[in-house]
């Protein structure tokens, strides 16, 4: 099916698959990889200085922390959980030691790219149904107060353990499409009128959450964006001198370009100083949002060290209703993280990703939620954005970057208090950061459409509809929750999720109506989208790729049983057909 697919694929676009031994030096590094390379300071197989990687790696952390630590704050109440709970922290503590332990997962053995995986709003939307069933509405407050601790806890961790089994088991339909190359046969429908609405409507469905985090101090918002925008746009260029040592020359002085790499960073330190000066000065009144002593408290309340395990609120429990809701939340990710990997690997200077690295991508991604669900996060895995934007705001694609991110992310999952300091920034400057990233990833799903005519009413129509649409859909159900009536609550449930889900309404919309409505290959793209997707899967070759496997490459090549499973670098689309063929005609 796989192979029927990537030729159908071919056929439409007029390209055919070629061996990369057989093409010539000058075509493997063509002016197209010229180009990627120019776009980035370090590209995906580069490997900066390790005292750089630390600093740019805090950069991927602190972008990731703030959207992290905000989904704990919106689940744990639904949980029946109090305020002054010391488990919240844990809960806190465990998603991001598996954040991290997913992203190094993804970026060394899964698809390879630096993104970040990490939980996501996606699901958020399913657990907020389920947890709304009649079965598992919270007792009344004075109920819950009137409790004994441990029957309080017992109230939240059946809940945990609950939503614990949903995200596992859902999860295995992400693995499955991964691992067994199931999305090979999809990919052909996923056009670059597919992603525009899809990835762009990640950013333009976010802006709720940024102009809330901005509104609480628009001048401290305003500081960041503008110093970020102005460290990474206007000074990329401007070196300074630094001190630097080398066992040969001993002391020498070099030129740094400290606003390239770390805009981010940069500006954070800035801010948080303004916003320390402001309160040590009065500037800012007791309980002002951009006070630095606000949260002071969480500090104290961490512990020091705490590993978190599997089923550490009691063993998982599954349910229908659980499953099915839970799995509009899978739905959702899987598009989007589709959408992503062509895109990251633009921005990082990396080839076009094979099909095996899709795959693999997904398959990983899946696994990832499934150690989420049996982890008890609450939560399950995606590619952040958030971080994809990071990479096109500091033109650092290194995938070492990223791996130095996932240890950082352990790292605090263990040492609770390592990680409270950076859950303190004040949300006026979270606030301004996602006004940038948000925007960013908005304009790279639009950069999709670069590969279409834009001169075509046709395309015009489908890009209006497909974005326009969904964000009028989405803002109905939101008003509205409860008018799905089916009778049957977990299919309620499924629908309401689907439905509230812009990604997913919008690349849905645009995938219909660009492969039903009549249009020729070069009006729509295809030939350029599909060199982007890279749907070439001959196998690794001997020199090796961007995609390979850091370890064991020599004996994955010997093994000729590797060539037909889809997540192996040496896959070769057809094979297995080929094989039942051969054995059917003997």
């Amino acid at each position: 099916m796989v192979h029927n697919t990537i030729q159908i694929v071919l056929d439409n676009v007029g390209r055919h698959v070629t061996n990369p031994e057989e093409e010539s030096p000058e075509k493997q590094n063509g002016d197209e990889d010229v180009s990627r390379k120019g776009n980035v300071t370090y590209a995906i197989d580069d490997v900066p200085p390790w005292y750089l990687c630390i600093f740019m790696a805090l950069q991927h952390y602190l972008t990731m922390i703030g959207a992290i630590v905000a989904i704990p704050f919106i689940l744990c109440p639904a949980l029946c959980m109090q305020e002054t709970d010391p488990d919240r922290s844990n809960i806190i503590s465990t998603m991001i030691f598996v954040t991290g332990l997913i992203t190094w997962l993804q970026a060394t053995f899964g698809c390879r790219l630096p993104i970040v995986q990490g939980g996501t709003i996606s699901f958020l939307v399913p657990t907020l149904a389920i947890l709304g069933l009649p079965a598992w509405k919270c007792p009344p407050a004075d109920a819950l107060a009137a409790m004994t601790e441990d029957q309080r806890r017992f109230v939240w961790t059946s809940r945990m353990c609950e939503l614990s089994g949903a995200i596992a088991v859902s999860a295995l339909f992400q693995l499955f499409l991964g691992y067994f190359g199931v999305v090979g046969s999809v990919l052909r429908f996923v056009t670059p009128l597919t992603i525009v609405p899809t990835v762009s409507l990640v950013g333009l469905t976010l802006f709720d959450h940024a102009a809330e985090a901005a509104a609480q101090q628009w001048g401290i918002a305003a500081g960041t964006f503008i110093l970020l925008t102005i460290f990474s746009q206007c000074m990329g260029n401007v070196k300074i001198p630094t001190m630097a040592y080398n066992r040969e020359k001993g002391c020498a002085l070099v030129w740094f370009p400290l606003f390239k790499l770390f805009p981010v960073l940069l500006t954070i330190v800035i801010m948080w100083s303004v916003c320390g000066i402001l309160t040590a000065t009065g500037v800012f009144p007791a309980g002002h949002p951009a006070r630095t002593d606000l949260k002071v408290n969480i500090i104290e309340d961490a512990p020091w060290f705490r590993v978190p395990y599997p089923g550490q609120w009691g063993a998982p429990t599954v349910s229908v209703a659980g499953v099915l809701g839970m799995l509009a939340g899978v739905i959702a990710c899987t598009v989007e993280s589709i959408s992503y990997y062509p895109t990251t690997a633009r921005m990082c200077a990396a080839p076009p990703p094979p099909l095996h690295a899709i795959n693999r991508g997904l398959g990983t991604e899946g696994l990832g939620t499934v150690l989420a669900g049996l982890w008890g996060s609450g939560n399950g895995t995606n590619t952040f954005g958030e971080n994809v934007g990071a990479i096109g705001v500091t033109k650092v694609g290194a995938r070492r970057v990223v791996q130095y991110a996932a240890g950082l992310m352990v790292l605090q999952g263990v040492v609770g208090k390592l990680g409270a300091v950076f859950i303190i920034i004040p949300q006026p400057i979270v606030g301004g950061l996602f006004c940038v990233m948000f925007g960013m990833i908005a304009a790279f799903g639009l950069s999709a459409l670069q590969y279409v005519d834009l001169n075509s009413s046709r395309n015009l129509y489908i890009i209006g509809f497909s974005m326009f649409f969904p964000l009028v859909l989405t803002r109905w159900m939101a008003e509205h929750s409860g008018v799905i009536q089916t009778g049957v609550e977990a299919l309620d449930a499924v629908l309401q999720v689907l439905l509230s889900t812009s990604i997913l309404v919008g690349g849905v919309v645009g995938c219909l109506l660009d492969n039903l409505i009549p249009g020729t290959d070069e009006e729509r793209g295809l030939a350029a989208w599909a060199k982007e997707m890279s749907l070439d899967a001959a196998g690794a070759s001997e020199e090796g790729d961007t995609y390979d496997f850091p370890i064991g490459m020599n004996l994955i090549r010997r093994w000729a049983w590797t060539r037909y499973l889809p997540f192996m670098p040496t896959y070769e689309a057809g094979k297995f057909t080929q094989l039942f063929k051969r054995k059917k005609e003997s």
